[in-house]
């Protein structure tokens, strides 16, 4: 009983905060308040049909790429153009001395959803910029060593390798045999490159070619144990997976926020543990390079402030729905695809068959078949648009679906990866 009156208390804050926007006084939104409070499941069709209304989808081209980009839901696209009509009207007014007082409580809200303290959370673009500034920021010396795989994005990879031209830094690549089913072993296949040369261990939580998920929390206890440094690149986990950062037990942490919360594009957030703020200086120059306060990292100049205070309306939409629901509708419509065309001739996963190493991306080819061939026949013949990925020996099509994709959605994809099979 009292697990059932904290959601409902939980839910009824997050409703009274959404039920004033546009969408929410439509009839589709009004049925989708309706519904959040009969608890729907996994399966609930009809509730996550109404999930998909409160996006603005394509009704024609099936959109199975949500792991470069995701759609905003209706609420943040119109609290975006709201803010954006409001700063024109006198941009140095409104910008600087009305929105701008809304980062602190949208800051608390991320840490909210992240499980950390506001004063270590900062507000920026993407996952890239979150994360060049720890990468750039750190304090190494020449030969110092960073623990890093070939999986990592690239973005992230090129960062390094520029530090380690500049600096003399050396890069130590992790072997992966992906998919990997156990994390013992995953975990081992990092923790035998470290030395007492190691200062960092760059670690991607859920990698984008494939989506596995890697055991962060073994990889970081060891290695905070030899005194290194953990970075997580949580592009893809966050608020995919429902996790809250102390359980990664890591340093620094960047994510785009464009991608699973289905914030504004251009959005992301940096995590820097309190303790370490100090000694990272800051991507873009501050007053004080050497200060502990979080905010040193913000000093980005100009900026959209529409698409930052618009992240509110998606943290709340995501509040809707629920860390735990959503995390597993992801994994269902992931296993609802591929459970049915497992038995086609010369089928292959490359994403994890661990249901705790895997969300909702999933990668998988066809022996003697091309990625590149079998992505353009499913556009050219099924307007299904996906992505193919040619790297370190993955040979295969990136699906990912998304909180408004349905079953019927998935039935249509099935469909089609069958008759390519079966045609080519």
């Amino acid at each position: 009983m009292q697990s059932r009156r904290r959601f409902f208390s939980h839910m009824g804050t997050v409703a009274g905060t959404l039920v004033t926007l546009p969408f929410f006084q439509t009839d589709t939104g009004k049925a989708l308040l309706r519904a959040i409070a009969h608890q729907p499941t996994t399966q609930s069709e009809d509730f996550w049909r109404l999930i998909q209304q409160a996006y603005t989808v394509s009704p024609t081209i099936l959109n199975l790429n949500n792991g470069g980009v995701s759609p905003s839901p209706r609420v943040v696209q119109e609290a975006v153009e709201r803010y954006n009509r409001l700063s024109n009207e006198a941009p140095s007014y409104y910008m600087w001395r009305i929105l701008d007082n809304g980062r602190e409580p949208l800051r608390a809200q991320l840490a909210d959803l992240l499980g950390s303290s506001p004063e270590e959370v900062a507000i920026n673009r993407n996952a890239s910029e979150a994360l060049e500034t720890v990468i750039f920021g750190l304090q190494l010396k020449p030969g110092d060593e960073v623990v890093l795989s070939r999986y990592d994005y690239p973005n992230m990879m090129n960062a390094w390798k520029q530090r380690a031209r500049r600096d003399g830094i050396v890069l130590k690549w992790v072997d992966l045999d992906l998919p990997m089913e156990e994390e013992a072993a995953i975990a081992q296949r990092y923790i035998e490159q470290f030395s007492d040369k190691t200062r960092v261990v760059h670690l991607t939580h859920m990698i984008n070619w494939n989506g596995q998920v890697l055991p962060v929390r073994l990889i970081a206890e060891q290695a905070h144990a030899q005194g290194i440094e953990v970075i997580v690149d949580a592009a893809h986990s966050f608020v995919h997976l429902d996790f809250k950062v102390e359980e990664l037990q890591c340093d620094y942490l960047g994510t785009s926020l464009h991608k699973w919360l289905c914030a504004p594009f251009g959005s992301g957030l940096l995590y820097v543990r309190k303790s370490k703020i100090a000694g990272i200086y800051p991507l873009f120059a501050a007053p004080e390079p050497d200060s502990g306060d979080i905010r040193k990292f913000e000093h980005l100049g100009t900026r959209s402030f529409a698409i930052e205070q618009a992240i509110g309306q998606a943290v709340q939409f995501h509040k809707l729905i629920g860390s735990a629901r959503k995390e597993s509708r992801l994994k269902y419509l992931r296993t609802y695809w591929l459970d049915q065309v497992r038995d086609l001739p010369g089928f292959r996963s490359y994403t994890p068959e661990n249901p705790d190493l895997a969300g909702a991306i999933a990668n998988v080819g066809f022996e003697g078949k091309d990625a590149l061939d079998f992505h353009d026949y499913l556009f050219r013949e099924h307007k299904i648009h996906t992505v193919a990925i040619k790297w370190e020996g993955i040979n295969g099509l990136r699906i990912t679906p998304n909180v408004y994709t349905l079953t019927e959605d998935l039935d249509r994809l099935v469909l089609s990866i069958r008759e390519y099979v079966k045609t080519n």
